[in-house]
């Protein structure tokens, strides 16, 4: 494979080379630390704006509702879809092509499902290289739509630049947001389907759980904003406090540190995968059955796992 030709492709915005590369990353292909490395100096191009919230709140709709409204305003806008996999054979639905068909034939837009393949958290292991691979392609807006697993679905907070939490009235949301801790994720929260009984209340119990969080002085203070997404209204102004936000995080150093921490996070996401496969290869060899029989005998686990970790750095 000519995976600098790859990598000069993919720098001037072709589909194809997009699509190939991100499937390299998901096959975990031998090209990929080349890919990556060619692709380092241009990543840091993109908004990376993270969709989150409870199965059934509307988030397929309302990023292509976002989708729509950023395109309108020029726009160029990639989409990274992250859908539950199957425990049994790693397939996932991937449905958010079917959803967002509208975009299919705009030049602008870019849409990939990815299936977690197990990963807790909401995102995919994949995930940070094919924002990289997004970024590097000169999409303006990168928007990150996770599955809908509820509780467990913080993950994305570590990769975007800006996370919206999306819930709907009549889904216990005030409860759900302190359960979650998504008070601590949400840079914004939006309440969708605002056209439904409860949706006044739902975004007032919202405020006052962000208005009893201790800040200080000059700290985000996450908005509360309401809409319907199926009928585009309320989209525009979510927009302006995507914006909003992004500014503030230029104005205090907030943006910067955000993604030294995503790096951060990416270096260890590569070095443990690095230790998992090492320590794959250890897992069929005699000695470490040895060990097991010696643990299984009354022998100290600690001291047998100190031999493991001497033979991987080996």
């Amino acid at each position: 494979m000519d995976v600098g030709g790859l990598v000069k492709r993919v720098l001037n915005g072709d589909r194809r080379a997009v699509a190939r590369a991100i499937s390299l990353v998901e096959d975990a292909a031998p090209e990929l630390r080349e890919i990556v490395s060619g692709l380092a100096e241009h990543t840091g191009r993109a908004r990376i704006v993270g969709l989150t919230g409870a199965p059934g709140v509307g988030k397929s709709t309302s990023t292509s509702a976002l989708v729509k409204a950023l395109r309108e305003r020029g726009d160029s806008v990639a989409v990274l879809a992250v859908d539950p996999s199957s425990p049994f054979t790693g397939g996932a639905l991937l449905g958010d092509r079917v959803r967002m068909q509208e975009h299919a034939t705009d030049p602008g837009v870019y849409i990939r499902s990815m299936a977690t393949r197990g990963h807790l958290g909401g995102l995919s292991w994949a995930a940070p290289h094919a924002l990289r691979i997004l970024a590097a392609a000169g999409f303006g807006t990168v928007l990150v739509e996770t599955v809908g697993v509820g509780q467990a679905e913080v993950d994305i907070a570590a990769h975007a630049d800006t996370t919206v939490v999306l819930s709907a009235p009549g889904m216990g949301d005030g409860v759900q947001a302190g359960k979650a801790g998504v008070l601590e994720v949400a840079d914004v929260f939006a309440v969708n389907k605002a056209d439904r009984e409860g949706a006044r209340a739902a975004v007032r119990d919202l405020r006052q759980m962000v208005a009893q969080v201790d800040r200080d002085p000059g700290e985000w203070k996450p908005p509360v904003v309401s809409m319907t997404a199926a009928e585009g209204e309320g989209v525009d102004d979510l927009i302006a406090r995507l914006d909003e936000h992004v500014e503030h995080l230029r104005a205090s150093g907030g943006l910067h540190a955000r993604r030294r921490e995503r790096a951060r996070r990416e270096i260890e996401g590569i070095a443990m995968e690095e230790l998992t496969r090492r320590l794959a290869d250890v897992r069929g060899h005699a000695a470490l059955d040895k060990l097991a029989d010696e643990v299984a005998a009354g022998a100290d686990p600690y001291a047998a796992a100190d031999t493991v970790l001497a033979a991987l750095e080996s």
